[in-house]
């Protein structure tokens, strides 16, 4: 089993940042990909980014692109969401999830890939 705990959410401007960050614990060598997802009221869950277990690859959803960067601290099970820029449309709980059986590829934006979630945190952008 793998435990994921977020934090760092909160109430921020439009056009302020904020720094996501998610806590593994558990079976942490078992996992590959991490990744943010997001869920807005009304709305399905979407990608926000990933990255690979070595942290040298990433992937990004193209409504994140450019504002966003996803990292991560295997010595420490971390990975981060560091969201500059942030928009109105950014409010969301926003959940970390890993992968531990899945390798990271094109498809790393798929939920059903993802075996373990967090309990989610909220990110509220105001204008």
């Amino acid at each position: 089993q793998v435990h994921l705990v977020e934090s760092g959410g909160g109430l921020v401007q439009a056009g302020g940042s904020l720094r996501l960050s998610c806590a593994a614990s558990g079976r942490t060598f078992s996992i590959y990909t991490k990744a943010w997802f997001r869920q807005a009221p009304g709305k399905e869950r979407e990608f926000v980014a990933a990255i690979s277990w070595s942290g040298g690859s990433t992937y990004y959803a193209d409504s994140v692109k450019g504002r966003v960067t996803i990292s991560r601290d295997n010595g420490k099970n971390m990975v981060y969401l560091q969201m500059n820029s942030l928009k109105p449309e950014d409010t969301a709980v926003y959940y970390c999830a890993a992968a531990t059986s899945s390798p990271f590829d094109s498809s790393s934006d798929d939920p059903g890939r993802y075996a373990y979630w967090g309990q989610g945190t909220q990110v509220t952008v105001f204008s």
